[in-house]
C-alpha cells in the first residue's frame, strides 16, 4: 500500500479524525469534539496522511508553533493496519525536516514513542527546561 502526506486542513476527514482522538489513544481521551476541531483549525501546520488509491485518511499529525523559532509536536497517530511500513516516520519528517520548521527547536510529548523520536533528534530535557503539569 502506498500513501500521499498533505499538508492541506481542508483534506481532513474531521470524522476520522474525532473517531481516533477520542477513542484510540491515551492522550486526547479527554478532549471535546469541539476542542479537536479547534486545535485542527488553529494548528500552525498539521499533515494528513491517505491512502493513494482510496484516499482513505490513514494518519495525521499536527504541530503548533510561534512561526520563528519554537513548534510543538502532537497527535501523531497512525492507523493500525498502516503501522510498521515507516509511515509514522515518514510523517515526522514532512513535519519537522521538510517543513518550514526545519530549524526550529521542536518539543514533544511521549510515553512510548521515545524510538521514532530520537531518529529525530529529540532527547530528553536538560535542566533548562522547566514545566507546569496540566491541572485537570
Amino acid at each position: 500500500m502506498t500513501y500521499l502526506l498533505s499538508p492541506d486542513k481542508d483534506r481532513v476527514d474531521r470524522d476520522w479524525l474525532w473517531a481516533r482522538l477520542s477513542t484510540k489513544v491515551y492522550w486526547a481521551k479527554w478532549r471535546t469534539r469541539a476542542d479537536v476541531e479547534a486545535q485542527l483549525d488553529n494548528a500552525w501546520r498539521i499533515i494528513g496522511a491517505y491512502d493513494s488509491e482510496t484516499g482513505a485518511m490513514v494518519g495525521y499529525a499536527r504541530a503548533f508553533s510561534d512561526g520563528v523559532a519554537l513548534a510543538y509536536l502532537a497527535d501523531v497517530y497512525v492507523e493500525e493496519f498502516a503501522r510498521g511500513q515507516s509511515l509514522g516516520k515518514a510523517m515526522v519528517r514532512e513535519m519537522i525536516d521538510a517543513g518550514p520548521g526545519a530549524n526550529f527547536r521542536w518539543m514533544l510529548h511521549t510515553s512510548d514513542a521515545h524510538g521514532l523520536y530520537e531518529q529525530f533528534g529529540f532527547v530528553e530535557p536538560d535542566a533548562r527546561y522547566l514545566e507546569r503539569p496540566e491541572t485537570r
